[in-house]
């Protein structure tokens, strides 16, 4: 909720004024940091502020992981890869099964040897893999390997390895991608979280494979669910209109195209 609250640019300058006022505001702090990590990843800052930002802020929050979200987040646009490793530790010290560290964490080991071509024992696999099976059994980590496959489907298709239509391309018929794909399905029946701050997402990632997949009842019942709430990622994958392919694979799936 943080984050979603320091993306407007004019976040930041009026948390500054929070801050006069409450000067030892530890949310004021948090969200402070946040704001300007979005503003240094539009490129309306550099790096450094907010990087100090989020540092004093993890000093006056210890116990919040939301600062080394922060951190994280401006690494894997500006960093290495050794400090995104490190800040996701940090992230995961204070919060085990956060959602969105877990989603950067992904997107950024599916970029690993990126020439390789398609691999089903590639190590983003077996990483989300493994946060699902550590996570309980209602965390919606448990979608997380659907996120691994779109991810590394975006880097492939990106590196011309793959072709660009996604529902084309093959990359969700393989044998384990089949599995991954139902397993991901049968949660959502049993456990889907509508209360989940980022549960949209989820449902997109998941519609989206299912799409592909050419399985078009259980995508029709996820796009019911959704609404128009379509996210960028992964339906921009690899470079396309985010807005438009929802609303063709919605139409597919739903009998309307």
């Amino acid at each position: 909720r943080v984050a979603v609250l320091a993306e407007p640019s004019h976040t930041a300058a009026w948390t500054r004024d929070w801050l006069l006022a409450e000067p030892e505001s530890a949310d004021a702090r948090v969200l402070l940091g946040m704001a300007l990590v979005q503003r240094a990843l539009r490129g309306e800052e550099k790096p450094g502020p907010a990087r100090e930002a989020c540092r004093a802020a993890a000093a006056l929050a210890p116990a919040d992981p939301t600062p080394w979200l922060g951190l994280l987040l401006l690494e894997r646009a500006v960093g290495e890869e050794a400090d995104v490793v490190r800040l996701f530790d940090e992230v995961r010290l204070r919060h085990p099964d956060h959602h969105h560290a877990h989603h950067v964490m992904v997107a950024a080991l599916a970029e690993r040897h990126a020439d390789a071509g398609p691999d089903p024992l590639h190590e983003v696999y077996d990483f989300a893999n493994w946060a699902a099976e550590q996570a309980p059994a209602d965390s919606p980590l448990a979608i997380l390997p659907v996120v691994a496959h779109a991810e590394r489907y975006r880097v492939l298709a990106g590196a011309g390895l793959t072709p660009a239509d996604p529902a084309a391309s093959g990359h969700w018929a393989g044998r384990r991608a089949r599995q991954v794909m139902k397993t991901a399905f049968d949660w959502w029946l049993e456990w889907g979280q509508e209360g989940h701050p980022r549960h949209m997402i989820d449902l997109n990632y998941l519609a989206h494979a299912k799409h592909c997949q050419g399985r078009a009842a259980e995508a029709a019942a996820l796009f019911l669910r959704i609404g128009d709430h379509a996210t960028p990622a992964p339906w921009s994958y690899p470079d396309h209109d985010p807005h438009a392919a929802f609303r063709t694979a919605r139409a597919t799936a739903l009998g309307t195209a």
